[in-house]
């Protein structure tokens, strides 16, 4: 079952973040799933359907490399690394033309082989560094 967990989660980043395909969230996810760091009530898929367009219009080179992935029953666990290049809007940044590297780390509660529950956490703050946007990191103490 662990097995056939992690390749749920890993065709879900490879058919829908890398590749684009919005049909293959409507396949991989549950229509009642959950994002956990969404308002209750949010409707899942539509949800991620947005932020993958989002993504992609922001980075339209947009990749996803998995670096490890962990198992327990239903759960899954990975942590990743999304590149890409900065060509597109992204909440009311223009293209800064920039290539990001941010880390990510997912978990997702698998239901009868579709993705139900989402936790993850990016470094957001470190994309918008990267793309000229956030704060100046303080220098290192001596």
């Amino acid at each position: 079952m662990n097995e056939r967990n992690q390749q749920v989660a890993l065709d879900f980043l490879e058919r829908v973040f890398n590749q684009g395909d919005l049909d293959a969230i409507s396949q991989l996810t549950a229509a009642d799933g959950v994002d956990h760091q969404e308002p209750p009530g949010t409707d899942f898929q539509a949800h991620l359907r947005e932020v993958t367009t989002r993504l992609r219009t922001a980075f339209p080179d947009l990749r996803f490399t998995v670096h490890t992935i962990l198992s327990d029953g239903d759960t899954v666990a990975f942590r990743s690394t999304m590149t890409g290049t900065h060509l597109g809007p992204l909440q009311g940044l223009p293209p800064t033309g920039r290539a990001v590297s941010v880390a990510h780390m997912h978990f997702i509660r698998v239901v009868e082989g579709r993705g139900h529950d989402l936790w993850h956490v990016w470094d957001i703050p470190g994309m918008m560094r990267q793309l000229g946007a956030g704060a100046p990191s303080a220098p290192a103490s001596r």
